[in-house]
């Protein structure tokens, strides 16, 4: 949807379509991360053991690695339904659709583009670094199509699986056959899908 952003300058800006969260993870994924945390403090000699075998500990820092996976993956399911979505809109569009957008050329706007009203509010769900985030779920998503049970990922890979991630993510940007968005042309809402629900449930009534 076109907007002019004034009567002097003729580039128009686009809404696209609103980028919706789930839950980052649940009530026992928390537990597990934060048992890890402690963990991975422990093993760093910065914490007592409090009487764990170093085997124990390596468990909970195992188990905590993999439950960050896990909500890598549902948030790059979310992140790549809105790339999705983006490349229809502009292929529908008779002005965008002479650009060659591919779902690609919208990464920007989640990693360096990214609107100063949905950067904010990612900083007020404590969503410090959530450049690093996004960029690693996407990378994720270019490789699993479904969450990978723990016994099928090397250990190794587990404690490590950040960089991974992260050379996944430049992998698909380099193979991107589309042009990047300009960075003045387009924005887009962010919310939690919670409170989309909770809007659209209020619109309705």
């Amino acid at each position: 949807m076109p907007e002019n952003t004034s009567l002097s300058t003729p580039v128009a800006t686009y809404t696209l379509p609103p980028l919706i969260l789930h839950p980052f993870s649940s009530v026992e994924d928390s537990c597990v991360l934060v048992e890890s945390s402690r963990a991975s403090l422990v093993l760093q000699g910065l914490l007592p053991d409090g009487g764990q075998s170093q085997e124990s500990l390596d468990q909970s820092l195992l188990r905590g690695r993999h439950a960050e996976l896990r909500m890598l993956f549902y948030v790059g399911k979310d992140l790549t339904r809105w790339l999705e979505q983006c490349a229809e809109v502009a292929q529908a569009d008779p002005e965008l659709s002479q650009l060659s957008l591919s779902a690609e050329s919208f990464i920007p706007l989640l990693v360096d583009q990214v609107p100063p009203a949905v950067k904010k509010k990612l900083e007020a769900w404590g969503v410090v670094d959530f450049t690093a985030l996004f960029r690693r779920a996407i990378g994720l998503h270019m490789v699993f199509s479904e969450p990978p049970p723990v016994g099928c990922l090397n250990t190794e890979f587990l404690r490590r699986y950040h960089r991974f991630m992260d050379q996944w993510f430049e992998l698909r940007m380099m193979q991107s056959q589309g042009q990047p968005c300009a960075e003045d042309r387009f924005t887009y809402d962010l919310y939690a899908s919670g409170e989309y629900a909770q809007m659209l449930e209020q619109n309705w009534n």
